[in-house]
């Protein structure tokens, strides 16, 4: 990455960031696949800085300026009311994370001098599906022609991680073993308790939403690439996807970079949440490449128990319990064997102070844990319009604000008994 230094101040950057770009450190070995380089896409939305109401039409010179300045990295996404953000290779993660903390604060610069605001949530709290408007790409034109409504409901903000196996072959078997942890990285991630300005009784709607879509959810039992490379000349011979990009599952082997792509996250509010998780997929990837037998022999058994565990994941976050042979266990009483399991893979990979922030998700709650006590608190005393508003401001806040360990708690320091029956788990 090649920043202009006076870009990078004039929309505070971090000082460690301008030193790289001045040291010529920046770029990091991105063909090094031994490293297992991970790179990050986010979606957030745009929203009224003042009303928090969602944004429908989107000015190009926002998306025009924001391309400027971080050479190309923000684009438009789907919806126009979307922006996606995507950081280079990088096998150093505290890189990864200075770049995606200058792209959200340069970010929420540009929007504000639009009276704008970006909310990095998996849904916004407010926003009225049949008010969207697409974004002008054919690409997108022919994806609605196909989803139709679907697409139109498709108001929803993740976050990919994509990880560089020394091997590219073996993403599909990785992606395979890799199914029992994937309802593990929603339930770490869950940002999205509203839709269409209304509590859902669930911490991650998204996927719950994007499940209306084809192709999406839990992958296949596939074993091999060759398996794998079947299903899509099967689909694109019968006219249903142009290509694999058009397999939406919640991992995948990217179709336009030879890695393994990470589709499960809501996008986080937080940047250290972002990080955490990141982190927690890079070791687990790595770990699985270097253990070829762990889960080797997943069974149907096994993937139907991950497709249930998804859903607990969607309703409780990390309050819940997940299915398992051996009875019901706590979300955090998952995490702990497999930050274990990695462990080494994350001191040799350097990230191991960015994994243990997934034990400080599971303490202190989600982004929707923190929006719902938000909204419980506002609701009593001001109505659930207003208390609506509290949650898009405090998520726009979030996102570009202070990720150095701040409160996790929005304004209120202790959340209400409301608050609390809503974050509660079964």
């Amino acid at each position: 990455m090649e920043y202009d230094p006076a870009v990078l101040r004039h929309f505070g950057a971090d000082p460690w960031l301008i030193g790289r770009v001045l040291a010529g450190l920046a770029s990091t070995r991105p063909h090094d696949a031994e490293a297992f380089p991970i790179g990050i896409e986010e979606e957030y939305f745009l929203a009224d800085a003042r009303t928090g109401e969602a944004a429908f039409l989107a000015p190009d010179s926002f998306f025009e300026n924001a391309a400027a300045a971080t050479e190309g990295r923000v684009g438009r996404e789907f919806l126009q009311s979307q922006v996606e953000a995507a950081t280079p290779p990088y096998a150093c993660l505290r890189s990864a994370r200075a770049e995606l903390s200058y792209i959200r604060r340069m970010l929420g610069t540009l929007a504000a001098e639009r009276g704008l605001a970006v909310l990095a949530c998996g849904t916004h709290p407010t926003a009225r599906w049949r008010e969207a408007a697409r974004s002008e790409r054919d690409r997108y034109g022919r994806i609605m022609d196909d989803l139709q409504m679907i697409g139109q409901r498709n108001m929803l903000c993740g976050m990919h991680v994509h990880v560089q196996l020394p091997d590219p072959d073996r993403r599909v078997d990785v992606m395979c073993r890799m199914i029992p942890y994937l309802p593990l990285f929603l339930a770490l991630s869950t940002s999205s308790p509203f839709w269409q300005a209304r509590p859902t009784g669930l911490k991650g709607y998204r996927l719950a939403a994007y499940d209306e879509l084809p192709r999406t959810g839990i992958p296949e039992l596939f074993r091999n690439t060759g398996a794998y490379d079947a299903y899509v000349a099967a689909l694109v011979r019968s006219g249903v996807t142009p290509d694999s990009s058009h397999v939406w599952w919640m991992i995948r082997p990217s179709a336009k970079y030879p890695t393994l792509e990470l589709r499960a996250p809501d996008c986080c509010t937080r940047l250290d949440d972002a990080i955490a998780l990141t982190a927690l997929f890079r070791a687990l990837a790595r770990h699985l490449y270097r253990n070829p037998d762990h889960n080797r022999g997943l069974t149907a058994v096994e993937r139907a128990i991950a497709r249930e565990n998804k859903w607990r994941a969607q309703r409780y976050g990390v309050h819940g319990t997940f299915a398992t042979a051996d009875g019901a266990i706590a979300v955090a009483d998952i995490l702990e064997p497999v930050l274990a399991m990695v462990a080494e893979d994350a001191e040799s990979l350097g990230c191991a102070q960015e994994l243990a922030g997934c034990r400080t998700i599971v303490r202190e709650g989600t982004s929707a844990d923190a929006q719902l006590a938000l909204f419980a608190d506002e609701e009593a005393r001001n109505g659930s319009a207003a208390a609506l508003t509290a949650v898009a401001r405090w998520i726009g806040r979030t996102t570009v604000g202070d990720w150095g360990g701040g409160t996790r708690q929005p304004d209120a320091a202790e959340p209400s008994p409301a608050a609390k029956d809503l974050n509660r788990g079964g």
